[in-house]
């Protein structure tokens, strides 16, 4: 079974994670941060993860702490879930249309962490939530899952729509990325045969 449990209690944030790549998009959030929720949702639906997230943080003082460190939490469960990534398709992308804004990313499963992040979100706030903090989240997930992600605007200027845009294409493209490959079941789909 492809699933993980990640507990990551530091000063500032209680996390508590658990992903089952092979689910059916159930999700139970509670972050504190009813922006990231929805998002997190929306996370688990469209890359047909189970996902159960909860956090207590500091966010009497701001939610850059809980936001990040759910990304560096769920990126842990990838990783943990993934574990020698053998007979996976390591690569997912996906160009994503939310209503006039239009969202690429692409994944590779390489056991590298990198992000491009090329968003432009011209709003500095979505209701409470700081906009520059999805960037946060997406290198925290993206480094601790130990992939490369890229995630560009090509169109776009509601920043609702970007952002919803952005993690709806992130959860397709992993959810390409983890699914098992029928062709090289239990290879390693490197040529250097270990990832």
């Amino acid at each position: 079974m492809r699933q993980a449990e990640i507990n990551r209690k530091t000063g500032e944030t209680d996390v508590r994670i658990t992903l089952n790549l092979d689910g059916t998009g159930k999700a139970e959030i509670d972050t504190g941060v009813g922006f990231l929720n929805h998002m997190l949702e929306l996370f688990a639906r469209h890359g047909r993860f189970d996902l159960t997230v909860s956090c207590k943080g500091d966010t009497w003082v701001d939610d850059h702490h809980s936001t990040e460190d759910i990304g560096i939490a769920l990126g842990q469960a990838f990783d943990k879930a993934l574990g020698d990534r053998a007979g996976i398709t390591r690569y997912g992308q996906m160009i994503l249309p939310m209503d006039e804004s239009l969202i690429l990313t692409a994944a590779d499963l390489s056991s590298r962490g990198f992000l491009a992040y090329e968003m432009q979100i011209p709003a500095a706030k979505v209701g409470t939530f700081d906009t520059e903090l999805a960037e946060e989240f997406f290198r925290a997930l993206a480094w601790n899952a130990r992939m490369t992600l890229h995630i560009r605007r090509i169109a776009g200027t509601n920043s609702h729509h970007l952002l919803e845009g952005a993690f709806k294409s992130t959860a397709r493209s992993l959810r390409a990325a983890v699914k098992p490959d029928p062709d090289c079941e239990g290879e390693i789909p490197s040529t250097k045969g270990v990832l």
